[in-house]
């Protein structure tokens, strides 16, 4: 895998760091209240994993499976709801963990779903932000990393379900995924 990878953008250390930081502002942003973590499937699994680690106060967890992706590199814009909450989030304290918003189109679309839930407040943490691409508004409560436009791969995020266990970000070569 390693040989498929440009270079690391954003170090093991760096990561672990920044979700330390996230887990006590979160903690201290909902002591006291009831906090519903719901992360998004698959790529969000180590970050939550490790956010969860690093949040002191009693919470718990969900996960929904939303696509827009497929095996392209672009967002088709068309989201699909593959696996839905297991409980209900009406007047809870949600917070959305993801690994990357890009687009945000499908952020986007999921914040709308959770909406109508009707929950006591919904916010977003998320390991990564890649500004320049976004087509819609999304407010990123809880940042990781803003990151350039470029491929990127490690900590959950995938090409074709593969690379999600490097324990960084790393840059893909352009020759890998333009097969």
């Amino acid at each position: 895998m390693k040989k498929d990878i440009e270079r690391v953008l954003i170090s093991e250390e760096q990561i672990n760091a920044k979700i330390n930081e996230l887990g006590k502002e979160i903690s201290e942003k909902y002591d006291g209240e009831d906090l519903i973590l719901i992360g998004v499937l698959k790529g969000s699994v180590p970050f939550m994993a490790e956010l969860m680690k690093n949040i002191t106060i009693p919470c718990k967890m969900d996960f929904m499976a939303v696509s827009s992706y497929g095996n392209s590199t672009e967002s088709s814009g068309v989201v699909r709801i593959l696996k839905d909450l297991d409980f209900e989030i009406e007047d809870k304290n949600v917070l959305i963990v993801e690994d990357i918003v890009d687009s945000g189109i499908t952020l986007k679309y999921l914040m709308n779903y959770l909406k109508a839930k009707n929950p006591k407040s919904i916010e977003i943490a998320c390991l990564l932000n890649k500004p320049e691409r976004r087509e819609v508004d999304i407010d990123v409560k809880y940042l990781g990393f803003n990151v350039p436009n470029y491929f990127l791969v490690g900590y959950g995020l995938d090409y074709a379900e593969k690379y999600r266990n490097l324990p960084y970000i790393g840059i893909l070569k352009e020759e890998v995924y333009k097969k």
